[in-house]
């Protein structure tokens, strides 16, 4: 028989990394810590490196776990940091020449890119539906939140981009919690962190079954 090289599970890393760069954000939209409408140029580094490159390596890593849902929303949110990044960075040019075109045009161009995201995750969201609560309330915040700030750039209504702004500290806390009970177990702590499952009674079933004939 073939021997395979067994990964470890990359999920608290793609979580982790994407709850803090949407932390940081997120307080950003949100106006705490600093005045609403600063640059938000201090994601830069998170949405490039951490959001960006270490979310897109998680994904990769779930393609070899077998994981397609993992794969998918880790690969594309990477790919979302990393283009949120280059808008934002000057070198790239793209924020600049938004604004250069005048009016309304820079917010609703980030807008658009914000729609795509809406239903993109309204995608992921429906494949949760059947997996755990934590992972449930995730995507069912993270839409909201794309939903808002999406709002709030077409409208110019600085009140619901703060909205999204909290949404999407909730939703950041949320991933954190999603990694955390993945990481924290009687193995390494004295306690665990619960994460209700949504799937039918067969198949926890069948899913505990298989666990005890691997051991």
């Amino acid at each position: 028989m073939p021997q395979f090289r067994q990964f470890a599970n990359p999920a608290p890393l793609g979580l982790s990394s994407f709850a803090l760069t949407t932390f940081v954000l997120s307080l950003h939209n949100g106006g705490i810590g600093q005045k609403f409408g600063s640059p938000p140029n201090v994601v830069a580094g998170l949405a490039f490196f951490y959001g960006g490159l270490c979310q897109l390596l998680a994904g990769m890593w779930e393609f070899a776990s077998n994981n397609t849902f993992g794969a998918t929303a880790f690969s594309s949110f990477g790919g979302f940091w990393m283009a949120y990044g280059v808008i934002i960075t000057p070198f790239f040019g793209v924020g600049e020449a938004l604004t250069a075109a005048g009016g309304n045009v820079k917010a609703h161009a980030v807008g658009i890119f914000l729609l795509g995201w809406v239903i993109m995750t309204f995608i992921l969201f429906l494949a949760t539906l059947r997996t755990n609560l934590g992972l449930c309330l995730l995507f069912a915040f993270l839409d909201i939140t794309f939903i808002l700030l999406c709002a709030g750039d077409w409208t110019g209504n600085g009140h619901v981009t703060k909205a999204g702004g909290y949404m999407g500290l909730f939703t950041a806390l949320i991933a954190w919690y999603i990694a955390a009970s993945d990481l924290i177990g009687h193995h390494n702590s004295f306690f665990v962190l619960p994460n209700p499952s949504l799937a039918p009674r067969s198949a926890r079933a069948n899913l505990e079954d298989s666990k005890t004939e691997e051991i």
